[in-house]
């Protein structure tokens, strides 16, 4: 590892906070989460110079909701948020933006409302880098990624789907996942839901393999087949393999509870089982019709005014995005539509994606975009960093408020000579 530093470095992060309005200096959200801004061709011009360490720009998935979400980014960034929390509301066709900041808790958490308001919070937030920071996708990473849902605002931060077609298809996605566990629920009954096991890293493989055993259906991307003749009461899935002591289980909960017992009867190990907050058994079989949904909408054109006779999918996109389903890159503009529609029902291979891109990509800068700190932390404890670390040449970070993008910018800046001699 060769570490040089940019000459230009204390020229990169200049406060331009003087050129906002008196009335803004004044507010109180401003005095709690001041941050300076960042010159656009600054930093255009030192994100297109020589060799800099391999980026990720990663997103969030379901869970991360809080109520006032938005409060923060549209008291920092009046002038930048106010029009694009419009356009959302616009795009699902009601006041999403009341949900995201009034609440209840319980309806914000509803899966046809936490998806779209995570998803949309976190493109508001890319779109505040762009045009306040000139913070560019396209220049700053060299792959993107997100965790389940995340992937859809991968894939507009990197150019493959336009945002309003993006939020569009995550609200009809969301409609039917909530759908098809109803219908679940009404024709077979039982409780579904999802659980976090954690065990000890040496016993993951072991566990995964018992869980395979025991459900009878293993090979990746086929569960929309192996499981068909099932009823969904006596179906449960791996949904997420998570990190490599955590993966998640989907379904039926009474038959998750058993499998859990058979593993620690006949493994020898105690894993650590945990309900998450989740009403719907995602990344199961019977997320099923939500495939068809996303099949049916991926088959059309763009919704965008001006682009209605062009492909929902622009390929190629600007940035490589990395695939839930595969681990890997989407190769194709139909390897994407098959994969983005199957992904709510097959297991969510997050763990690999970031080794895989760690490991045989070299990446070695990580950026959280989105509500929440699970994404980072995930990434944090695969790569072993956590903010800035200049021994390994890169870092971990999360913008999750406007108070941190300060810490980001400048830390990606101060990383941006080190170089990779591997």
């Amino acid at each position: 590892m060769n570490s040089l530093r940019c000459p230009c470095l204390r020229m990169l992060l200049v406060n331009n906070a003087s050129r906002r309005s008196s009335e803004f200096l004044t507010s109180t959200a401003l005095r709690r989460s001041l941050v300076p801004q960042v010159h656009p061709l600054q930093l255009r011009h030192v994100s297109t110079r020589g060799p800099r360490p391999k980026t990720a720009i990663f997103f969030p998935g379901q869970g991360v909701q809080k109520v006032g979400m938005l409060t923060p980014w549209i008291e920092a960034f009046p002038a930048t948020a106010t029009p694009i929390v419009q356009e959302i509301d616009h795009i699902v066709g009601y006041k999403l933006s009341e949900v995201i900041q009034e609440g209840p808790g319980r309806v914000l958490s509803m899966t046809p409302n936490a998806q779209p308001a995570i998803m949309a919070t976190s493109i508001l937030i890319l779109r505040i880098l762009e045009k306040e920071f000139g913070f560019k996708t396209a220049e700053r990473a060299d792959f993107t990624l997100g965790h389940s849902l995340g992937e859809f605002a991968a894939l507009v931060s990197s150019g493959y789907i336009e945002f309003e077609d993006s939020l569009f298809m995550v609200q009809k996605r969301a409609e039917a996942m909530e759908a098809a566990t109803k219908s679940a629920e009404a024709e077979y009954g039982g409780e579904y839901g999802m659980v976090a096991v954690v065990s000890e890293p040496e016993y993951m493989q072991s566990l995964i393999s018992a869980i395979h055993e025991f459900v009878g259906y293993s090979s990746p991307g086929s569960k929309s087949e192996s499981a068909e003749d099932r009823s969904p009461i006596d179906q449960v899935l791996i949904a997420n393999i998570n990190s490599k002591n955590q993966i998640v289980l989907s379904g039926n909960i009474a038959r998750i509870k058993t499998l859990v017992a058979h593993v620690r009867q006949f493994l020898g190990h105690d894993p650590r089982a945990v309900r998450l907050k989740s009403d719907s058994p995602f990344h199961s079989p019977i997320m099923k019709p939500g495939v068809s949904v996303m099949r049916k909408i991926l088959a059309g054109t763009s919704r965008v005014k001006g682009r209605e006779d062009q492909d929902i999918v622009t390929w190629p996109g600007m940035v490589p995005c990395v695939s839930n389903v595969t681990a890997r890159p989407f190769q194709s503009k139909a390897d994407l539509k098959d994969l983005l529609a199957r992904q709510c029902l097959e297991t969510v291979q997050w763990w690999d994606s970031i080794r895989y891109l760690d490991q045989e990509q070299k990446v070695r800068r990580w950026v959280g975009i989105g509500p929440g700190k699970v994404g980072r932390n995930l990434v944090g404890k695969e790569v072993g960093m956590r903010g800035k670390d200049t021994v390994k040449g890169g870092g971990v970070w999360a913008i999750t408020d406007p108070s941190e993008i300060e810490e980001v910018l400048r830390g990606l800046e101060e990383t941006e000579c080190i170089v990779d001699e591997e």
